[in-house]
């Protein structure tokens, strides 16, 4: 490993989810304007929009969008395509 190219002030921080109120702590360099107390430690707090505890992909709650009903819009111009043969 290279000297002198990685920061040298990693600490921990709190990363907090902020659609389900899901907090983990991590350690991490980032600058955080705001702070969070935790059984009587101060940490810096970053709050995020989406993290694996809330991402469909992760949660498995993912949902087939059908805008204007494209699926059934394909299907009755494509799908019976073989019947007919």
């Amino acid at each position: 490993m290279k000297k002198e190219i990685h920061p040298e002030n990693y600490r921990p921080v709190v990363f907090k989810d902020m659609s389900n109120e899901e907090i983990f702590i991590s350690r991490s360099t980032v600058n955080a304007r705001e702070t969070i107390e935790i059984d009587g430690v101060t940490y810096p707090l970053v709050k995020l929009e989406i993290t694996s505890t809330s991402h469909p992909f992760y949660t498995g709650k993912q949902k087939l969008v059908d805008t204007a009903g494209r699926v059934d819009k394909f299907m009755s111009r494509y799908g019976n395509r073989n019947k007919n043969k």
